[in-house]
């Protein structure tokens, strides 16, 4: 017995255009700044995860919250690299990486106002076990020269640090020798230079942190017990992926909780639009609704009936909203990552999870702005509404 009122619903809405329309964008453009906050959030995770790999185990001094505030010296490296569950390269050398990271103060190309880079001091091992690293650009630094290479996201938004140019920190000019990008990971938003070069320049003789080739990943948990174990480390390992995980936690939660009470402020002012819309129906079709139940149509295929033109309303606006919203992805952009204070590069990014969440997200403002309309319409008295002229 529902049949003739959806199709009666279904044919309203091509009837009235306008209304259908003016409704229909209200809940678009809450649904486009809903996706956009979620794809936000997304790249940034996105982006640090992929810095990370599944292979590979990092080792910060135990309490450190990034490697910024980490501090390894030579003697304990010494003792992590003869760990049995590290992979040796073809030579039988352990495939360690020390690397030390500090930040620099550089102006941007575009505004002038400074921001911080980081800096990575790497060995021949860092570009060993990191596959996603391709040189795009020039080449590699010569040992024993002040030469870097720079990813690209960082060479476009920062000052003295493209192709061929120099650049002073450290007490020292260093030339940019080559680019490099890594599948669009946080490392594009880093300046890599050799690390005994950098420890010389910085006077700094101890390590940031110490990234680990595993033979399997499945030794993981023994090399952490027996590392994190030792009194005379006072260091803690995480796995590479989990440990960019964890940097990007706090940032991508900031944007969430804020852009999500920005749109649920915004998403007010769409449901009450749609309750409107319907409302207006409502009474627009009084006599219509009671033909209808004089037809023997139930009150409760008359509320299915609204209900369903009011979803129907927000599916599209839902999908209005996600098509402009999916567009994003072609962005890059920058913000300060909270747990590092230096500019990280990322790209909008979208997922079958955000689709999802985005279209249930509308499909809930139609079905909250349509429920009392579709309500009254359902209890619409046969007599009266047949006398409404």
């Amino acid at each position: 017995m529902t049949k003739i009122p959806l199709n009666y619903s279904f044919r309203n809405l091509k009837t009235r255009r306008l209304t259908t329309f003016l409704t229909a964008g209200g809940i678009a453009l809450v649904s486009f700044v809903f996706t956009a906050v979620l794809m936000l959030a997304y790249g940034i995770e996105k982006a640090l995860v992929a810095t990370g790999s599944d292979d590979n185990a990092i080792v910060v001094r135990k309490g450190s919250q990034s490697e910024i505030m980490s501090m390894i010296d030579r003697d304990i490296a010494n003792v992590i690299k003869t760990q049995p569950e590290i992979a040796q390269d073809s030579q039988g050398k352990p495939l360690v990486a020390s690397e030390v990271v500090v930040l620099i103060n550089l102006p941007k190309r575009e505004t002038n106002k400074p921001s911080n880079v980081q800096i990575r001091g790497v060995s021949t091992e860092s570009l060993t076990m990191r596959s996603q690293i391709k040189l795009v650009a020039g080449r590699l630094w010569r040992t024993g020269l002040s030469e870097i290479i720079v990813g690209s996201a960082v060479a476009k938004r920062f000052q003295g640090i493209g192709l061929g140019e120099t650049v002073h920190f450290g007490m020292r000019d260093w030339t940019v020798v080559g680019l490099f990008e890594s599948n669009g990971s946080g490392f594009e938003s880093e300046v890599w230079v050799d690390a005994e070069q950098l420890i010389q320049a910085f006077r700094r003789p101890v390590f940031s942190s110490l990234t680990l080739q595993l033979k399997n990943p499945t030794d993981f948990p023994s090399l952490k017990e027996r590392l994190e174990g030792d009194p005379r480390l006072t260091v803690e390992v995480k796995r590479e992926k989990q440990y960019y995980s964890d940097q990007s936690e706090m940032l991508a939660t900031f944007i969430r909780v804020l852009g999500i009470f920005v749109t649920l402020i915004f998403s007010i002012g769409a449901i009450i639009g749609a309750m409107i819309t319907m409302y207006a129906a409502v009474a627009n079709r009084t006599v219509e609704i009671g033909t209808l139940r004089a037809l023997g149509f139930p009150r409760r295929s008359i509320l299915i009936a609204f209900l369903i033109e009011s979803l129907l309303l927000s599916f599209i606006g839902g999908l209005a909203g996600l098509l402009p919203a999916s567009l994003l992805q072609t962005m890059t952009v920058s913000t300060t990552n909270f747990a590092t204070f230096s500019e990280l590069a990322f790209r909008f990014a979208l997922s079958p999870a955000i689709v999802l969440q985005s279209i249930v997200f509308a499909v809930v403002m139609g079905l909250l702005g349509g429920f009392l309309p579709a309500a009254r319409a359902a209890r619409q008295d046969i007599i009266r509404a047949l006398r409404t002229t």
